[in-house]
């Protein structure tokens, strides 16, 4: 059980890789906080989790609004008393485009949740984690930042901006204990996918062949990562963007 007695945020936890990421943590002992948009699959993991004895707190959250995020740190110390892990990894994603026809408003969506839910959530977890002198931090990036891929800027400038954000923290916060890394997942199957025309669409199938080990991933695999950052194996790994991708990049 290498999280016995921590607690865990994991934003965007209702489905996809957000899922695994609590089910692994919850399962190694972890309370865990499902921080989700989704009121209804929030539930459902908070439920799945609550049926094999684990600690859990449901909150309805839109990580970019700052009073959810702050009513999330608030709910998470009455219920639990501290917090020793987040898991920033809420996100969305949009069907591909070229530059000139991305509107304003689909540019703000995207950074607001993922560039700025990011920011929100360390902001509202730190001043805990400095009191304990302790705490793990993991950021969701993606494998686009590396690949220079087209038509989708917003989502790229934004997850290269949390690869920056993630640097930054780990050597602000680093003498406080504090470790601080970033996962870079590259064609992992989730929900999102359904955007760019789903895991078996032509832009899947585009993508699978650049892969080395010739496959996609599955979400677990991108929650043991997740799990190895924030435990006690890791205790010497800070500022680092790691590429769970396949041989991609």
């Amino acid at each position: 059980m290498r999280f016995k007695d921590k607690v865990a945020i994991v934003t965007g936890a209702g489905s996809g890789m957000g899922r695994e990421e609590a089910m692994v943590l919850a399962r190694e002992g972890a309370a865990v906080v499902i921080a989700e948009i989704n009121e209804a699959n929030g539930q459902k993991v908070a439920k799945e989790i609550e049926d094999f004895g684990g600690k859990v707190l449901a909150l309805q959250v839109d990580v970019s609004q700052s009073k959810d995020i702050e009513e999330m740190a608030k709910m998470t110390l009455d219920k639990f008393g501290r917090m020793d892990i987040l898991v920033a990894n809420a996100g969305i994603e949009e069907p591909f485009g070229p530059t000139h026809e991305l509107t304003e408003t689909s540019w703000d969506r995207m950074t607001d949740v993922h560039l700025k839910g990011t920011f929100l959530c360390c902001k509202a977890v730190l001043p805990q984690m400095i009191k304990q002198r302790s705490g793990k931090i993991v950021t969701i990036s993606s494998v686009g930042v590396k690949l220079r891929a087209p038509g989708s800027p917003h989502y790229l400038a934004s997850k290269a901006g949390i690869e920056a954000l993630t640097k930054t923290l780990a050597v602000e916060y680093g003498p406080y204990g504090i470790n601080v890394n970033c996962i870079a997942p590259g064609f992992i199957v989730t929900p999102m996918w359904n955007v760019l025309g789903g895991p078996d669409g032509e832009f899947a199938k585009k993508v699978l062949q650049l892969i080395p080990l010739g496959r996609r991933a599955e979400p677990i695999e991108i929650a043991k990562v997740v799990a190895f950052l924030v435990s006690d194996d890791a205790s010497y790994i800070s500022g680092q963007i790691i590429g769970v991708n396949g041989g991609l990049t």
